[in-house]
């Protein structure tokens, strides 16, 4: 009888006050308090920016996934399925995170679109004073943009979603054409635009938000895709005149490169710099250790067997000599590739870094290099027993292929886990842009406007090298734009989609990869240079695109297809 009259007791307090379970959490802001206050719904808008993935998460530079780096994770990283060539749509939601670079970005977009959709409608009806509410609309149109370009860039045409979705709304998606993509995404653009500011400087504290010239740099990038023979397979001048006037509209504007070009890229967040045009700041409170993850065991980091990156010989045998000319020639492709000694280019193979392309020593730190004050040895004794401090004999930390990244370590910082670093990471920047007018003009017959945007890259003052003769013409012309791409763009997340949208990518991802091993003769000291097979990788036309995961196709059956070649 007892325990009955408490409970009474209790349902009659609780009649009495309707609302005492209509509290609100307190581990978190409710919806209906965010979309009330101005400054959290400036919070709101501010996070969407995470939407951007960076390179400084340990396998998101990408170039391990690509012939850039040595692919040597160990089984159960995700990254080890690019080394084998074995992912698909079973397990590709492996590569959906920061640390994998959000290869598979399918989740990640559409969580964002959510949220960007999310907050357009509340825009569109709130009555709340909202401060820069026109300015935070075009920034966020500009991020809806950039997500279905990386969408785009992995997945060709897909679905497009401008309205929100409530808890057990029921829904199947479509993917769009590829141009009907690209159409949207220039929508979003050109919608952006007129709301936004026309740059921010790499050292104002609003750099790394939308303005006009990242639209524009979006615009440029986007264009050229579309131009490249993955999106659109029969070669339509119309679409590359496209790309030419949309990099064309960013020479004007007030950038220039950055003279030294190994400073461009190891400088903290905030430092003056006039070639970049977009990018990701960081600060001591949201840092990175990008370096810990890439440089090797002298410093207790883990570039070797834990990140993998260490630069690939083809890699560095693909930097001209400072006469301008390529060290080898190649022929055929792929698991049949020859490399031959050009002759005419002074290439030394027992004294291989000698007289290279400066880009070479500003990217890679190899035997016989001075980075940090540290003077580097990679080689291994013809004892078997003695060995260099930075040979992979020495540590499984030291990449075995005897290359370690240069790019993006700071020279003037501590190198220990302790250090909060803020280098920032180039998403657009004015070298691009000048690849992407020569490439354009290229393609449309313009051979002496490539050359000439070929040759400003070039030129840059620590750089130096020689033009490219008005000789060089055709595919030899074309080989040049992609090799400069290649070496100037080095470790930016750019190789992975140039050979893809190129679709040479069967070519260059079946290439075996290589390191170079160093043996120091005990008795006379003299180095012996030779270059080992340290990878056979395995690649298939259809990894051009990145496949849909399984279930998301089964979900969504039998509207939704699956990328091209992965069914």
């Amino acid at each position: 009888m007892k325990k009955i009259v408490v409970l009474l007791a209790i349902l009659s307090l609780m009649s009495c006050r309707k609302g005492i379970l209509d509290i609100e959490p307190l581990d978190r802001v409710s919806e209906e308090a965010l979309w009330k206050d101005p400054n959290l719904i400036k919070a709101y808008q501010t996070e969407l920016y995470n939407s951007i993935p960076h390179g400084f998460g340990i396998h998101a530079m990408l170039s391990k996934h690509t012939d850039e780096a040595v692919n040597t994770t160990p089984n159960g990283q995700n990254a080890n399925l690019f080394a084998r060539g074995t992912w698909n749509g079973d397990n590709i939601t492996g590569s959906a995170n920061g640390d994998n670079g959000w290869i598979y970005y399918w989740d990640r977009g559409y969580q964002y679109v959510r949220k960007i959709d999310i907050f357009l409608e509340q825009m569109a009806t709130t009555k709340v004073d909202v401060p820069d509410k026109a300015k935070l609309i075009a920034e966020t149109k500009f991020l809806r943009a950039y997500i279905y370009f990386l969408l785009l860039e992995r997945f060709g045409g897909v679905p497009i979603v401008e309205k929100t979705y409530k808890l057990g709304d029921t829904e199947t998606f479509t993917r769009t054409t590829i141009d009907e993509t690209v159409a949207y995404i220039e929508k979003n653009i050109t919608e952006a635009l007129p709301g936004l500011p026309a740059k921010y400087a790499a050292n104002e504290g609003n750099f790394g938000r939308a303005t006009q010239d990242a639209c524009l740099a979006l615009r440029s990038r986007l264009y050229l895709y579309a131009a490249s023979p993955l999106y659109s397979p029969t070669k339509d001048n119309a679409k590359w005149q496209k790309a030419a006037d949309a990099a064309q509209a960013l020479l004007s504007r007030p950038y220039t490169l950055y003279p030294d070009y190994k400073t461009a890229f190891n400088r903290p967040s905030g430092s003056s710099n006039d070639e970049l045009i977009f990018g990701r700041n960081f600060t001591v409170a949201n840092f990175h250790q990008a370096p810990m993850h890439n440089l090797g065991r002298r410093y207790q980091a883990y570039g070797g067997w834990w990140a993998s990156n260490g630069p690939s010989q083809n890699l560095v045998d693909d930097y001209e000599m400072t006469n301008g000319i390529a060290p080898f020639t190649i022929t055929g492709s792929g698991k049949t590739v020859t490399k031959t000694l050009n002759a005419l280019s002074g290439y030394d193979p027992q004294k291989p870094y000698l007289n290279r392309d400066p880009r070479f020593d500003a990217t890679v730190i190899h035997d016989e290099s001075t980075f940090h004050g540290d003077f580097y040895e990679m080689w291994v004794g013809s004892d078997g027993i003695t060995y260099g401090f930075d040979s992979y004999k020495q540590s499984s930390d030291n990449p075995r292929c005897g290359y370690i990244l240069r790019k993006f370590m700071p020279e003037d910082q501590p190198l220990n886990w302790q250090t909060q670093y803020t280098i920032p990471w180039p998403i657009f920047r004015l070298g691009e842009i000048y690849l992407n007018y020569a490439e354009a003009k290229f393609e449309l017959g313009d051979e002496a406007t490539a050359r000439e945007y070929l040759n400003k890259v070039r030129a840059r003052p620590t750089v130096n090298m020689p033009p490219i003769p008005a000789t060089v013409t055709g595919a030899d012309l074309k080989q040049r734009i992609i090799n400069e791409r290649r070496v100037e763009l080095a470790f930016e997340s750019h190789r992975f989609w140039d050979i893809r949208r190129w679709k040479i990518a069967i070519d260059i991802e079946n290439r075996p990869l290589y390191g170079m091993d160093i043996i120091k003769n005990v008795t006379t000291n003299v180095k012996t240079f030779t270059p080992f097979k340290q990878l056979d990788k395995v690649y298939e036309e259809r990894m051009n695109w990145i496949p849909i995961e399984t279930n998301e196709i089964r979900r969504n059956q039998p509207t939704l297809i699956q990328s091209p070649g992965w069914n």
